[in-house]
């Protein structure tokens, strides 16, 4: 290529650029009176975490309710929650790409930037957790000491930035292929698309490695807990996707059939059901063998030496799993948008639960010493924790709005051809 090809080929794309930003900024930010009061919300509640987490790093992880003795709390439940969340993308993913279901090939791409997102938010928690977090560098490679691959943390690491990288690429690149009237080429993307299904099952797996790898944590030291991971995971995640197609289909008027939704949810019966029968061996592990191991399992479900703080939590999160699993159970109530979207509801707040405080806390109590100190999560850590989901909200929300201008047409470069979509 010449030098003035070159130059010619540089001025298209700052032309195609600018067309790009100036239209981005067109269908992101108008909207009517729901958008704009939705945006000034999450903003509101994003400048408040942001102001907490600001004190809290003027004086130190003192101001939470975390201690020596229990040192991960809502931060890290958060943070475990969320890498599920992010890993049930590929259950858009297999049936779109492995069995060429049309009606979830279509929406695939939201599950990929919820992924995208669930995966930021999971590491604003770890950001915030840190009491030092100007010393993140040492861990950087390059820069500082990964410890890898001695370290399972730095396997977590690597895992949930090469998953949020994955998905960036994917959908940056077909994104554009749309904005630009062509087709993306499969030899590029469907390799990565792939790549992203083990890589969804390897982030969680790596996560459960984290807990199961501490001997002195017998209550996460347990081979069963991936698998757990997983099947919750693949709970949670399509809840939550399926009150996001709803919203879709009313607020932006985008088309996602009931046939995709309707898949979501049988899958998510199945998930629930091994999630269950997993927990269900677990308890019974524990308590048949009585072992001293069994404290904190009594902790979270009956109470230990008159604490038991956690024990409603638990109690609650495992009826609202157990009617959440028997509304998407029957067909009946699991195609029926009412019932349906009350399973979601309480499915995704049951895992939340089980999977969040009702994980980590009673991994720490009783302590090595056999004392007991209980925690509950403070206003401040409450409201950063806010603040984050609202920008994980945020995000999500423009990025929606960005992937259905670019279906729609309305983001489009001005010498792009004409796209007809096939929506059988």
């Amino acid at each position: 290529m010449g030098r003035d090809e070159m130059k010619l080929a540089v001025e298209h794309l700052k032309i195609a650029l600018r067309h790009f930003v100036t239209g981005l900024f067109a269908v992101l930010f108008a909207g009517g009176k729901v958008f704009y009061a939705w945006m000034i919300f999450l903003t509101l509640i994003i400048v408040t975490g942001l102001a907490t987490y600001t004190w809290q790093l003027k004086h130190g992880m003192a101001v939470t309710s975390m201690n020596d003795q229990v040192s991960w709390g809502f931060y890290i439940s958060n943070f475990t929650f969320l890498v599920g969340v992010a890993a049930a993308a590929v259950l858009l993913v297999i049936p779109a790409y492995l069995y060429h279901f049309k009606s979830i090939k279509k929406i695939v791409a939201f599950g990929e930037l919820l992924a995208v997102t669930a995966v930021s938010m999971a590491m604003l928690f770890v950001l915030v957790d840190l009491g030092r977090p100007d010393r993140f560098w040492h861990i950087l490679p390059g820069l500082g000491r990964l410890n890898f691959p001695s370290s399972i943390l730095a396997w977590d690491i690597l895992a949930l930035n090469g998953y949020l990288l994955l998905n960036l690429t994917i959908t940056s690149y077909t994104g554009g292929c749309t904005y630009f009237g062509k087709d993306p080429d499969k030899r590029l993307v469907i390799p990565l698309i792939l790549l992203s299904i083990p890589w969804a099952i390897g982030i969680h797996t790596v996560t459960a490695y984290l807990y199961n790898g501490l001997p002195a944590r017998p209550f996460w030291n347990a081979s069963i807990l991936a698998p757990r991971f997983l099947a919750s995971a693949f709970c949670a995640g399509p809840a939550l996707m399926i009150i996001i197609f709803q919203v879709l289909r009313k607020v932006m008027n985008f088309k996602v059939q009931d046939q995709a939704i309707f898949k979501l949810a049988e899958i998510v019966a199945y998930a629930m059901a091994i999630n269950l029968f997993l927990m269900f061996a677990e308890i019974f592990k524990e308590y048949y063998s009585g072992t001293v191991h069994l404290a904190p399992l009594q902790y979270l479900y009956e109470g230990l030496h008159g604490h038991h703080r956690l024990v409603p939590w638990i109690w609650t999160a495992m009826v609202f799993n157990t009617v959440g699993f028997i509304l998407f159970l029957l067909p009946k109530t699991r195609e029926r948008f009412f019932s349906l979207n009350i399973g979601c509801l309480l499915i995704f707040v049951g895992i939340w639960v089980e999977k969040g405080l009702g994980l980590i806390v009673p991994g720490f109590i009783p302590d090595t010493l056999h004392e007991i100190y209980e925690y509950s999560p403070s206003l401040r850590e409450v409201t950063v924790g806010l603040g984050i989901w609202a920008l994980g909200c945020l995000i999500y929300t423009l990025a929606v709005r960005m992937v259905i201008a670019l279906d729609t047409g309305r983001l489009r470069h001005p010498g792009a051809p004409v796209m007809i979509h096939d929506d059988e």
